[in-house]
This record gives C-alpha cells, structure tokens and sequence, in this order.
C-alpha cells in the first residue's frame, strides 16, 4: 500500500466542504464516481441486491448512489454515512425534495465506527469512496459487523494496478486526489480474508479500479 504523509480525515473533510467539491458536482453530477449510473446499476446486478433489501452506503458523500438503488433497484430503505456535514446536509435536502426522505437517510459520522446496530444490513455499498479512509483495515471491519451473515459488501475503489506506482508517481497521485494511501487487490483480499469474508469478484479497471463483491461469510 502506498501512503502520503499529510492527508487524513481532516484534508478529506476540507475538500468536500469547499469550492472544490461543489466544483466536481457540477462537472460529474450527483454521482462522482467513475461511470455514474451505469456503473451503480452494473454493481448492483453483479452482487444481486434488489427489491426489499435494507442496505448501508459507507461514505455515502450526497447519497446518490442509495437514490438510485432505492429508484432503479427496489431497495427498500438506505441509511448513508460520511463524515463531511456539507455533503450530508446537501444530500439530506436532495432527499427531500426528490420525495425519498423516508426511504433513505444519512448520518454524518465516521464509516469506521458508525454507531449502526450489528447484522442490520442485508448488503454494504460503496463507491470509490473508501480510498479517502485512512485506515481501511478498521472500514472493512465496520462493513462486515453491520451486514448479516448471508449479507454482501460490495464497493468499487480506486487502487493501485499491477503495474505498480513509483514513489514520486505514488505521491503525485495521492496529492492530486487528496487520498491518504491507495491499496491493491491483493490487499483488500488480505482485509476482507481477516474478517471471515469471501472475495468473490475482483475486477480491475483502468489500471486504477477495483470492483469487487464478497459475502460476509
């Protein structure tokens, strides 16, 4: 895993809360991941998550991803996590106006420590958005104590390809996307491996990109 030093939380935060992040709404949309839609709605099919489940989306950002799991997939209710109040006071107003308030609700807080109830969740979701926490081991632990047994987790991320990154080109990257390290497959099968989890599906994309779906046991 590669690392900066001078990133954390408090960066992440900061970034979101400004300019910058309204700036990349208004480029990418409500959805900031790679793909938008499509890619949430492929996520969705792969990990089979569908009408009457109960799902938690950790790092939720303005809980578009849950809007559209909630429209297009059926899902029945959505609780969101992040820990920026700009993003989850935006999202909880699009929410409302898009009708979706008592299907979906956001909590701003830490994804690794949630304060949800244990086994709640009949799946976890998240989108290129774990990349932003610092200490993954403890995120992917939270994601497997709020998803029942038979439960999925399923998330995409960015991560570092096969072909590796040099230091300077770690350090340029992470600077540039304001992230406090990036791990690799083989990592996030090393997390997931700790937990009692089952990797499922890897699938690496653009070099950078993971998508990958396990179950919690």
């Amino acid at each position: 895993m590669k690392s900066i030093e001078g990133i954390g939380l408090a960066e992440v935060v900061s970034l979101y809360s400004g300019m910058q992040g309204e700036f990349m709404q208004l480029v990418f949309g409500q959805q900031l991941h790679i793909g938008g839609m499509k890619a949430s709605l492929d996520l969705a099919e792969r990990a089979s998550i569908g009408s009457g489940q109960k799902g938690i989306d950790l790092c939720c950002c303005n809980g578009a991803g849950m809007r559209c799991l909630v429209r297009f997939r059926d899902v029945a209710s959505m609780v969101g996590v992040d820990a920026t109040e700009a993003v989850v006071e935006r999202g909880r107003r699009m929410c409302r106006e898009e009708g979706l308030a008592h299907r979906i609700s956001i909590l701003h807080s830490d994804a690794c420590q949630t304060g949800l109830e244990s086994t709640s969740a009949d799946f976890v979701w998240g989108e290129d958005a774990w990349c932003y926490v610092a200490d993954k081991p403890k995120l992917i632990e939270e994601a497997v104590r709020l998803v029942h047994p038979r439960g999925v987790i399923a998330f995409t991320d960015w991560v570092e390809g096969p072909a590796g990154l040099s230091d300077t080109e770690a350090q340029r990257f992470l600077g540039m996307m304001t992230l406090p390290n990036v791990q690799d497959v083989s990592g996030y099968r090393d997390y997931l491996g700790k937990t009692a989890a089952k990797f499922l599906l890897p699938k690496t994309q653009v070099d950078f990109r993971l998508t990958s779906i396990c179950t919690s046991k």
